[in-house]
Parts: structure tokens; C-alpha cells; sequence
């Protein structure tokens, strides 16, 4: 099970926390610093609560390597469909060519098989 948690608490860790990063760029354009700092910490907190639980899960079934590398492509995910969707950026070819290098990235780590942090 842990195989199948890790990665759905990773994506909604990342989901907190990229609106935690970039959410206040649309939403408090002009709320001041300090409130925006606050609010981003709050909603990280509920990334912190779903982040931790998904690590320590991956730990017993995925390398540390493994672990970084599923964080980094599903921020990326992440990050691209909030940016297009929400933030209403354009996607740029660019996006497409560091996609592929995290993909490659994903396909080196994961082919010679796990070694679980905490096994």
C-alpha cells in the first residue's frame, strides 16, 4: 500500500503547497507582505501534514533518490497545471523539454529497483 499512498500524498502535499508559493500572486495582489506570509504558512501546514506521512511511507518501499525524484516530477506536474490552469500562463515548448529531462531522471532512478531508506 505504501507504493500506491506515497505518490497520492506527495501530489496533494504539492498541491498545497504550490498555491501556498504562487497563489497569492492572483489571489492577494494587494494584501500586505505580512498577511500573505501568514496565509501561506497556513496552508503549507496541511502540505507539512500530507508531505511527511507520504516520506515516511515511501522510506520502507522506495530509495532516497527514488523518493526525490517522484517529489521533483510531481512538483513539476503540479506546478505546470497551476500555472496554465489557474495562473492562466502559457505553456511554452520549453516546459515540454524539462518535462522530458525529469522523465528521463524518473526512468534512471527507478530501473535498478528500489533500496528502501527504512526497509
Amino acid at each position: 500500500m505504501e507504493k500506491l499512498y506515497t505518490p497520492l500524498l506527495l501530489i496533494g502535499s504539492n498541491l498545497f503547497m504550490t498555491y501556498a508559493w504562487y497563489g497569492h500572486l492572483k489571489d492577494q495582489k494587494n494584501s500586505a507582505l505580512w498577511i500573505v506570509i501568514l496565509t501561506s504558512w497556513g496552508v503549507a501546514f496541511f502540505e507539512y501534514c500530507l508531505q511527511v506521512p507520504g516520506n515516511r511511507l515511501g522510506a520502507k518501499v522506495y530509495s532516497l533518490g527514488q523518493l526525490k525524484v517522484m517529489q521533483e516530477v510531481i512538483t513539476m506536474t503540479v506546478f505546470a497545471g497551476f500555472a496554465i490552469l489557474y495562473l492562466k500562463v502559457p505553456l511554452k515548448m520549453d516546459y515540454f523539454w524539462a518535462a522530458l529531462c525529469l522523465v528521463a531522471a524518473a526512468f534512471f532512478v527507478f530501473r535498478g529497483g528500489a533500496n528502501p531508506v527504512n526497509p
